[in-house]
């Protein structure tokens, strides 16, 4: 605890003391506090429990004008974990950007987009098909206004960054988007991005999955730790004024023999009229402005969503898991909301046997 406050007080104070002393260097501050609540079970809900889901500060910001540079760090389960630490430099001799440090792989735009601004409380069941952050080198570039392009290579860095022991096991993603609409009331989006895991020393290629639960029990799991994989994955969102649907499909090739995959598709409505922001490719969607914040002669905004979402190992006789997820979102004003979700989770083991895990749950957020 005591390691906890005493970093949280430096970037604190280093922030402060930068803003104050040069205008070279333009920097700022924030973090996130998102505190879940949630009752599951098979029909009579017989667990009950609570967690900080994420606990954040960062610090982020531009040095004379070619230097970025983000420092985030999660403080959620009562340790320290590296979340977003780059550096990256533009104004290069080629167009685009180099990141380099500890920060999301191109893959997948569910993944990429920022959870304070994501539709439901987890994402959807892809999420566990790959990794979400890692430690490499990223080049990204945006040519013209509608084609996006970030590729990279990776290593199979720890909660802090770190992978000692890299040997050879590289890995290398990549990932190309097109807008194909974007207009102030429209937008479709579609991508691809594939990936190559190379076994390390430590281990190979692995999957687990709770339904879309975060305190729910782990229903599914895969470990192969004697072949590389292949992923593939395809995306798209299409957004018009106030509603919006989005899918995504992620397949996995490990070795010669496993074949993993997993899909959703959601829709979600604004039925007070707002719409889903979109930032960029690299970074998804973003923040929801609503058009009365509550309290100003108003009561902000309201979101209702559903979600279907699969993983079918079968073809390794580990089964399937289906999920239908239903969301409430309330909107207070743009950095804070309250989020309800009902789960329903259905496991069907290569026996034919069936497990079913149901939760209802609720989210408290802001960030600053």
């Amino acid at each position: 605890m005591r390691k906890i406050i005493l970093i949280s007080i430096v970037v604190i104070t280093s922030t402060s003391y930068l803003n104050a002393q040069t205008t070279d260097k333009k920097i700022k501050f924030g973090g996130r506090i998102m505190y879940d609540m949630a009752t599951w079970g098979s029909d009579d809900f017989e667990n009950t429990g609570s967690e900080f889901r994420r606990v954040r500060l960062f610090s982020s910001g531009t040095i004379y004008e070619n230097v970025k540079y983000k420092l985030q760090l999660d403080f959620a389960n009562g340790d320290i974990a590296f979340k977003d630490v780059f550096i990256e430099l533009n104004k290069l001799p080629i167009q685009g950007k180099i990141r380099i440090g500890h920060f999301k792989e191109p893959f997948r735009l569910e993944a990429l987009t920022s959870s304070k601004y994501i539709t439901f409380m987890e994402r959807g069941l892809p999420i566990a098909m790959s990794v979400e952050r890692n430690s490499g080198v990223m080049y990204h570039n945006t040519f013209g206004e509608r084609l996006s392009l970030q590729t990279g290579v990776f290593l199979n860095a720890d909660d802090f960054g770190n992978d000692k022991t890299v040997n050879s096991a590289i890995n290398a993603t990549s990932r190309l988007t097109y807008l194909v609409i974007n207009s102030e009331e429209k937008l479709l989006h579609l991508g691809i991005a594939g990936s190559i895991r190379n076994r390390s020393s430590s281990g190979g290629y692995n999957v687990s999955t709770r339904a879309e639960n975060h305190l729910g029990t782990k229903l599914l799991a895969y470990g192969n730790y004697d072949n590389d994989a292949i992923l593939l994955a395809y995306e798209t969102s299409y957004v018009n004024k106030s509603f919006s649907i989005q899918g995504e499909y992620v397949q996995s090739e490990i070795g010669n023999n496993d074949f993993l995959s997993s899909y959703y598709g959601q829709v979600s409505y604004f039925i007070t009229g707002e719409s889903r922001t979109y930032r960029n490719s690299l970074s998804g969607f973003g923040r929801v402005k609503p058009i009365n914040n509550y309290g100003e002669n108003g009561w902000g905004a309201f979101e209702i969503a559903a979600r279907v979402s699969q993983m079918d190992l079968s073809s390794v006789e580990n089964g399937t898991l289906d999920d239908i997820t239903l969301g409430l979102n309330w909107y207070l004003n743009p950095n804070t909301r309250v989020m309800i979700n009902y789960v329903m989770g259905e496991m069907t083991n290569c026996q034919g046997e069936i497990t079913k895990e149901n939760a209802v749950m609720m989210r408290v957020q802001i960030d600053f």
